[in-house]
């Protein structure tokens, strides 16, 4: 195991962009106040491994990362590793819903009976859209569908994905919503279902479509599904390391809801975009489209993530925020960002216990040292 007593540094870097702030002086100066936040956090909640960027629009202007990829050993966590997203997935399968809908393959309040022409859709389904699912607003409940039978018959399901993600649409529509329609819960299920519609909408498989709507035109090549193999972090529950070569993941068919995985760095790029960084990728009307949340109740929740408001995150003023953790219970992630100042911050952990303290933990440090 692991031990805090061993310091194990993996590396930090600063980059000399920092979009609205003065000069390499200041640059220096914030990324002292970062690593030295990295240090102590690493320390008190000893996750295996802990990595954690401060993002402009034009991508990663400080990094860092601490500890080992395997708990009990001695392979140093690197700023080249990919790191599982888990929920923050859900963000990137609204955004290609959005490239869709820019393409005029898709439109924005598109019925569900719309998206699945070809399924027998039960009444209660009518006026519900896919931007009401995007929200978690659909009446859609994970019990009911994605519970514990359905993720280990998926685990050993050899189904072509798209089918898989087919069939449990069929299944979802063919009795009225299980919860309130127009309140909030949050369901993997909800995403799930908007996979299965890109799917039915493109004729693809919703990992080829990321692939072609989101990894390559953002040139995140190290963006994949599943926990990553090879030269890389292990996932981690309670301190223990998990082989990816075993079951280190939710079933691949729950990919739209959370498997996606990558680096910092090209993490920090699609942060950056969605900040309003890549317009010739999103237009600006389409991506406060998908940061703008639903009426309705609390909490405020856009398509893929939490809103809120806070002192630094306007210009000159409070502003928004756009938030979203991420885990499969092996992997944490953490990403809380202000779109019109253009800077956000994100943390990583390859533990789903520990790593969940250090992230929540670091976040709050990483935003003070990147505004003071």
């Amino acid at each position: 195991m692991f031990s805090t007593r061993r310091t194990l540094l993996g590396g930090f870097a600063v980059l000399p962009i920092l979009g609205g702030l003065p000069g390499p002086a200041r640059a220096r100066s914030v990324g002292d106040a970062a690593a030295t936040a990295l240090d102590s956090v690493f320390t008190a909640a000893a996750p295996p491994a802990l990595a954690a960027g401060i993002v402009t629009r034009n991508g990663l202007v400080w990094s860092g990362v601490r500890g080992v990829r395997r708990a009990g050993g001695g392979d140093l966590a690197t700023l080249n590793d990919r790191w599982h997203l888990g929920s923050n997935t859900k963000a990137m399968s609204a955004a290609v819903f959005g490239r869709l809908v820019e393409q005029g393959r898709a439109r924005w309040a598109m019925p569900v009976a719309a998206a699945f022409p070809g399924l027998t859709i039960d009444p209660a389904w009518n006026g519900i859209t896919l931007d009401d699912l995007m929200r978690h607003r659909g009446g859609l409940l994970d019990g009911p569908v994605v519970n514990r039978a359905w993720l280990m018959a998926a685990h050993a399901d050899t189904r072509p994905l798209p089918e898989q993600r087919a069939e449990l649409a069929r299944g979802v529509f063919s009795a009225p919503p299980a919860g309130p329609v127009g309140a909030f819960a949050y369901s993997n299920a909800n995403y799930i279902v908007v996979g299965a519609a890109i799917e039915a909408i493109t004729g693809e498989a919703w990992e080829t479509v990321m692939q072609h709507e989101l990894f390559q035109p953002l040139g995140l090549a190290s963006a994949g599904f599943g926990a990553p193999k090879g030269e890389a972090p292990w996932g981690h529950q309670g301190g223990v390391a998990v082989d990816p070569a075993g079951i280190a993941d939710n079933p691949a068919a729950l990919g739209p809801a959370g498997t996606v995985h990558m680096t910092l760095a090209d993490y920090a790029g699609f942060i950056g975009a969605m900040m309003g960084g890549a317009p010739d990728w999103l237009s600006e009307d389409t991506r406060r489209h998908l940061l703008t949340p639903a009426v309705g109740d609390p909490p405020a929740y856009a398509a893929g993530w939490g809103i809120g408001t806070a002192p630094w995150a306007g210009v000159g003023e409070p502003g928004p925020t756009i938030t979203h953790n991420g885990s499969n219970t092996l992997w944490f992630a953490t990403v809380l960002a202000a779109p019109e100042r253009g800077l956000g911050v994100i943390t990583l952990s390859n533990d789903g216990v520990a790593g969940q303290r250090a992230c929540s933990s670091l976040i709050p440090h990483l935003v003070i040292a990147a505004t003071a």
